[in-house]
């Protein structure tokens, strides 16, 4: 557990640190947000940052998101200034800490942070068996390859091999290689010096340098360029990595994990990602059963969710009832745990009885099977501007209750036969670049859908 405490607060905030390292937390302690910022930058990196609310903590969170720097921000503050609190929450802040510290609270506070990935619900033999593969080669250096379904916990497993294995004391760093545009992942990944590009007003370390001790997590690797994976390759076999616009080795040690919801032998026989890659990436494979393939764990997973979000939103905590409990357990789940998770989320909110009744449970299921529905053409503007038609607010009122990747997908494949399948056409009018367009193709393809023969 890595605290980064940020401000002065009259040594009370030095009382906090003590506190958190009596814990077994490491403490870093800066002066300001701007401090902290190129702390983080140089690779300092934190699990949780706790931050003086005279601090300007909004401006602090907003850098963090420039920088995609993820990590939970909590305020503290000296006496219980409601006023204060509020502000930092409404900032952007997970939680606000009244000063002089109470031990107890930030243990609580620590403990929350750390425990979500401390244990994992794995109670039919289907997950038990994964679970056991996992414990088994966690305490090896072994890269592991994680891969399943969209939503069936990859992440969740790779934070659970890195407690599990003789790096645990060291840090787990995630990339989402998806998420990050790809004239910036390089960068991510391997940091660069001051003035190598464009907006590079200050070094930067990457987060193998960031993770070294420790485990980097390399999520939707498959998402990656061919180009980059070539560098990516190398840092792997060689250990080392050259941050843009430098000519030195930097020598680092990591465990990588990576993840992919895609097959990636059928991306290695299409040219999509590289063989070699491939194979050192795989020297362990695990592969994360759909939520549907382990019902005996649906119950558990669901009533976990839902005390979850009972104490999340400050509603009474609830049991299932037997019928809700059957109604989980027998629902497809395309969108996996993530499906569920939002599911017993919205359960939790509308309940109306003693016990979480099945009512309450709203599924998608006629979504998942039925085919695309052709949006409505909508009316052209009376002053020409080709701004959107209000005059038909059935048509968004159809929308509510789906899932968005479902209107994402219907929208992409509607476009495209609109366009008689040209990639470009459709990805101009979307908005979109044509290799995203292509990689959404590709997702839909290995889910099943039929995808418009490409005509451009």
């Amino acid at each position: 557990m890595r605290l980064m405490i940020v401000g002065n607060l009259e040594g009370y905030i030095s009382q906090a640190g003590k506190i958190a390292l009596q814990r077994g937390a490491k403490v870093v302690h800066c002066e300001d947000i701007d401090q902290a910022i190129g702390a983080l930058l140089n690779g300092k990196g934190a699990d949780l940052a706790m931050v003086d609310v005279k601090q300007k903590i909004d401006k602090f969170i907003a850098r963090l998101e420039e920088e995609r720097i993820h990590i939970p921000v909590v305020a503290c503050g000296i006496g219980s200034d409601a006023r204060a609190a509020v502000k930092a929450i409404q900032s952007g802040a997970k939680e606000y800490i009244p000063l002089p510290p109470d031990a107890e609270l930030i243990a609580a506070v620590l403990e929350a942070v750390t425990q979500e990935s401390s244990d994992m619900i794995a109670s039919d033999p289907a997950m038990q068996a994964v679970v056991k593969l996992a414990d088994k080669i966690a305490p090896s250096e072994a890269t592991v390859l994680i891969t399943g379904e969209s939503g069936t916990g990859k992440e969740v497993m790779s934070r659970y091999i890195h407690n599990k294995s003789k790096r645990s004391g060291g840090p787990f760093i995630a990339v989402n290689c998806a998420a990050i545009p790809e004239n910036l992942l390089e960068s991510e990944l391997f940091g660069h010096e001051k003035g190598a590009f464009t907006g590079a007003t200050a070094r930067r370390i990457g987060r193998f340098e960031e993770a070294t001790g420790g485990t980097l997590l390399l999520d939707e690797v498959s998402e990656m360029h061919p180009q980059l994976q070539a560098k990516l390759l190398r840092a792997i076999q060689e250990r080392e990595i050259t941050r843009i616009g430098s000519n030195d080795a930097v020598k680092v040690n990591v465990r990588i994990v990576a993840t992919s919801n895609r097959d990636l032998e059928k991306s290695v026989e299409k040219g999509e990602f590289r063989e070699d890659l491939y194979f050192r990436l795989n020297v362990v494979n695990l592969r994360l059963p759909a939520l549907r393939e382990r019902p005996g764990d649906i119950p558990r997973l669901a009533q976990f969710f839902a005390d979850k979000y009972a104490e999340v939103n400050g509603v009474p905590k609830k049991r299932l009832s037997n019928e809700a409990e059957n109604k989980v357990k027998t629902a497809h789940w395309r969108g996996n745990i993530r499906e569920l998770e939002n599911t017993l989320h919205r359960a939790i909110l509308v309940s109306m009885e003693e016990e979480l009744e099945a009512d309450a449970i709203h599924l998608q299921e006629g979504f998942s099977d039925s085919p695309a529905v052709k949006p409505a053409r909508p009316a052209a503007s009376s002053a020409g501007t080709g701004a959107p038609s209000v005059a038909n607010p059935g048509a968004v009122e159809s929308l509510i209750g789906r899932r968005i990747a479902d209107v994402e997908r219907d929208m992409i494949l509607n476009t495209l036969d609109h366009c008689l399948g040209n990639r470009t056409h459709a990805a101009n009018i979307l908005g979109i670049s044509i290799r995203t367009l292509r990689n959404k193709l590709n997702q839909y393809k290995d889910e099943g859908i039929d995808v418009p023969a490409s005509a451009g």
